[in-house]
């Protein structure tokens, strides 16, 4: 299929799903995952490359992180601190903590346990910061704080892959420290460094009066930090949210919005087709089978030890132990002065 036709096919997909699936109170992102699902080879198999159109969608949530970084000021984010570091690090290592503690339990080694729960403990920045933003909750207390965990996650994950070779059994070796600290400098200097000379450029294509140098210039903005921090190990996302907050106080927040705000919403968009065409219908669907068998031949099981107990109660008393003799008598005792105390009774009321 030719570019051309993948993107008729996935902008017919958005116009038919995601007002369907809002008239149903069902929110866009189950409707861009259906759809999806439908176009992907699970369902009619009508977009083949999954990986190719996941790679390119990716910027959405790239685009979706700057735009959210254009909303809060460096003085709002210092108040965001005791969320991010505080909320944020409780939510890490509480869900770590339980979910590698089940592994173990279930047979898992240390090591391989601990990057279960790790792993398990992350959350989907797109899905999460979609779904508030669509219901306008970013700027409620429970979406802050969501918005803080998030972060803190983006911010875990680089020194986290940082510790993995060693508990791995790599030497130390394998961590180049001369790396790091030029990671570490250079992501200091684009801290410090980056708002004068990203508003100094912006300024300077702003007076051009070309509009299409300046959008060209806030994607290069944006895929510019992004690849900058993918080179660091950190995600582009972080790096994107860096740049918004960066040009949160600029005179062209608002401009860089209005011009990143359509590729935003067609990108993220196309991110969420992207992850539910690559969804594994097939291992779904035999994992629920499997699930299935299992209580099946739980069942019968359970039946299997019914009969087995009403064989065994019915059994010959010389068959049994000792001391199930004695309570049999006692129960066939009790159920005779039974029938003879509802003998008496008729006999005495004829």
């Amino acid at each position: 299929m030719s570019l051309a036709a993948e993107v008729s096919v996935f902008l017919a997909a958005t116009v038919v799903a995601v007002p369907l699936f809002r008239r149903l109170k069902l929110g866009a992102v189950l409707g861009f995952l259906v759809a999806g699902l439908c176009l992907g080879p699970a369902g009619l198999a009508v977009v083949d490359d999954v990986d190719r159109t996941l790679a390119f969608a990716e910027f959405g949530v790239v685009l979706l992180l700057f735009v959210i970084g254009l909303e809060l000021q460096p003085s709002r984010l210092w108040v965001l601190r005791r969320t991010v570091f505080g909320l944020g690090a409780f939510q890490m290592v509480a869900c770590t903590a339980v979910l590698g503690g089940a592994a173990f339990l279930l047979g898992q080694a240390p090591t391989p346990a601990f990057i279960i729960g790790f792993a398990l403990s992350l959350s989907s920045t797109a899905l999460v910061l979609q779904v508030l933003a669509e219901r306008k909750q970013l700027q409620a207390p429970h979406g802050r704080a969501a918005f803080g965990i998030l972060l803190f996650q983006d911010l875990a994950v680089m020194p986290v892959l940082v510790v993995l070779p060693l508990l791995g059994g790599s030497s130390a070796a394998a961590i180049d420290p001369v790396q790091l600290a030029i990671g570490a400098g250079v992501l200091a200097l684009v801290i410090v460094g980056g708002r004068p000379v990203l508003r100094h450029g912006l300024r300077w294509v702003a007076a051009t009066g070309a509009q299409e140098a300046f959008t060209a210039a806030a994607l290069l903005v944006v895929l510019g930090m992004a690849l900058l921090f993918e080179h660091l190990g950190l995600s582009m996302g972080l790096g994107a949210f860096i740049a918004g907050v960066l040009l949160a106080d600029s005179e062209h927040r608002h401009e860089l919005e209005a011009d990143i705000e359509p590729f935003k919403g067609l990108l993220l968009g196309l991110f969420f087709i992207a992850v539910g065409m690559s969804a594994n219908v097939a291992l779904l669907l035999a994992g629920a089978g499997a699930g299935r068998r299992r209580r099946l031949c739980g069942t019968e099981g359970r039946h299997a030890v019914g009969d087995g107990a009403h064989r065994e109660l019915w059994a010959p008393v010389g068959s049994q132990p000792r001391g199930r003799v004695v309570r049999r008598r006692r129960v066939r005792l009790r159920a005779a002065g039974a029938r003879r105390a509802r003998a008496r009774a008729a006999g005495a009321g004829g």
